[in-house]
């Protein structure tokens, strides 16, 4: 499989992670993990800038897939299969840009700022 037929594997899984999420038969420790990851597929700031050199599309190459394949693996697969049917074609025009997503991300990087500023004052 290139690298291009992954990326595109994962743009698919995304959308189907989502309504895994929202699935009453999706078992609760998937949901929170389902819910973390889309949360950070979606949002607009990444855990590590790209502007970062090497690192900062390490978390789009390594840590997303990662996540999504966690999530999979605790997923049920009739339920995954369905999913995946059902999220075929959903997000064509692009996925949703929602800034709530971005949330968790910014609360991270606040408490690294906040932890430096502690360390260094006192």
């Amino acid at each position: 499989m290139t690298l291009k037929d992954r990326a595109k594997k994962l743009k698919q899984d995304v959308p189907a992670v989502f309504l895994a999420m929202k699935g009453l038969d999706t078992p609760l420790l998937a949901k929170i993990l389902a819910a973390v990851t889309v949360a950070y597929a979606l949002s607009p700031i990444n855990l590590i800038p790209d502007f970062v050199p090497v690192l900062g599309y390490l978390d789009d190459v390594i840590l997303l897939p990662a996540l999504i394949a966690l999530t999979v693996k605790l997923i049920p697969k009739e339920v995954w299969g369905r999913c995946r049917e059902m999220s075929e074609n959903m997000w064509d025009n692009g996925k949703p840009k929602k800034w709530y997503f971005a949330m968790p991300i910014v609360m991270i990087w606040l408490l690294i700022i906040w932890l430096i500023i502690k360390a260094i004052w006192l």
